[in-house]
């Protein structure tokens, strides 16, 4: 197993996470922070703009995953790494948006 392997399918995970939030605020109409909103990522981007973005980390995503290497979902150390970039940029993302949105319970205090 070719350790580069391992980090592309992390930073695929990463931006299959980073997908989520940005295709869903799309598809609910609803805007939402892009790297293209003033001031960047934190400024406010058209659904538009989010669905648009979303697919795009989604393609980059599955060039990452399925077109680097040989992704096995059986095989546990590829998975692991989808896995921990995944949870890395969600971490990061909820951190990040939770003190846009309210959901940062330290900015409360």
């Amino acid at each position: 197993m070719n350790w580069l392997h391992l980090v592309s399918y992390a930073f695929g995970g990463a931006f299959l996470a980073n997908a989520v939030p940005h295709v869903v605020s799309g598809l609910m109409g609803q805007p939402f922070q892009t790297p293209f909103a003033k001031p960047p990522g934190r400024g406010l981007s058209s659904s538009t703009v989010n669905v648009l973005w979303g697919l795009f980390n989604i393609v980059i995503g599955y060039l990452l995953v399925c077109r680097v290497g040989d992704f096995e979902l059986r095989n546990t150390s590829d998975v692991i790494a989808l896995g921990l970039g995944a949870l890395a940029m969600s971490l990061f993302l909820a951190r990040h948006f939770g003190s846009l949105h309210g959901g940062d319970l330290r900015e409360r205090s």
